[in-house]
C-alpha cells in the first residue's frame, strides 16, 4: 500500500522571526504569515499565490496622500456607519493583502486581520514603483474576491487623479473620476468629495517662519 507523501511541518519558533523566510520552503498562506512573521511598521509583508511579497514604503508623496486621504475619508465613512483604516491586514483565502485604504462593514478594533468579505472598499495609491500592481493586478484580485468598490489615486507626474470603480458582473467599472484642479465626487459606498490637488503637500517658496525670541 502506497504511503502518503511526507509533508514537513512548518518550522515554528517561540517568537515570530523573519529568519524563517530563509528556512521555510513550503507555499505560504495568509495564516502562516500572521502566525510566523513578526508584526512590523516597516515594509509591507503580503502573501500572494503562495509567495511572500515584501514591499518597502513608497516615497513621501505617496505617504502624504495616503495619510491625508485616510483622514478625510474616515470622517465621511463613519457618518455612513463604516470603518476606515489604512495599511491593515486583509485576508482573502490563502492570500494576505495590505491595501493603502480599507473600508470595512464592522470595526477592526482588537483584530490583527479581517476577512475580505468584510471589505466594502479597498484603495491603492499608485506611484512609479508599483504601477503595474496597483493599476492591473490588485483591481483584478480584489474583484475576484468580491470587494464591491475599488478606489485608485494616481500620482503620475505629481498631478493627483482619483477614480472610483464599482464591481459589476465580476469586473470593476468606473463610476467617478477627477484630476487635480477639479472635484472628485462619489455617492457610494458613502458620500465624499475632494479636489485631488489638496491631498498633495507642495513645497513652500516663501521664507522659513521666524522663531520667537528667547525670553531672558
Amino acid at each position: 500500500m502506497a504511503q502518503p507523501a511526507y509533508v514537513p511541518e512548518p518550522v515554528r519558533r517561540s517568537e515570530p522571526s523573519f529568519d524563517i523566510l530563509g528556512e521555510f520552503d513550503e507555499p505560504w498562506t495568509a495564516q502562516l504569515a500572521l502566525d510566523l512573521l513578526p508584526e512590523t511598521n516597516g515594509p509591507k509583508i503580503e502573501v500572494l499565490s503562495g509567495s511572500v511579497i515584501v514591499t518597502p514604503h513608497a516615497g513621501y508623496d505617496h505617504q502624504n496622500i495616503e495619510l491625508e486621504l485616510a483622514y478625510q475619508l474616515k470622517r465621511a465613512a463613519r457618518q455612513a456607519g463604516l470603518w476606515l483604516y489604512h495599511e491593515v491586514n486583509v485576508v482573502s483565502k490563502d492570500d494576505l493583502f495590505i491595501p493603502d485604504i480599507v473600508v470595512l462593514r464592522s470595526s477592526g478594533g482588537g483584530q490583527t486581520s479581517m476577512d475580505v468579505s468584510n471589505a466594502v472598499l479597498l484603495g491603492e495609491i499608485v506611484s512609479r514603483g508599483n504601477r503595474r500592481k496597483d493599476v492591473i493586478e490588485r483591481p483584478r484580485e480584489y474583484a475576484a474576491a468580491g470587494v464591491p468598490f475599488f478606489l485608485r489615486v494616481d500620482l503620475r507626474n505629481r498631478v493627483p487623479a482619483m477614480a472610483l470603480y464599482q464591481l459589476v458582473d465580476g469586473e470593476y467599472r468606473p463610476v467617478a473620476a477627477a484630476a487635480a484642479g477639479s472635484t472628485f465626487v462619489m455617492r457610494e459606498p458613502f458620500e465624499f468629495s475632494v479636489d485631488p490637488a489638496d491631498l498633495l503637500d507642495e513645497r513652500s517658496d516663501g521664507p522659513a517662519p521666524e522663531r520667537p525670541a528667547a525670553e531672558g
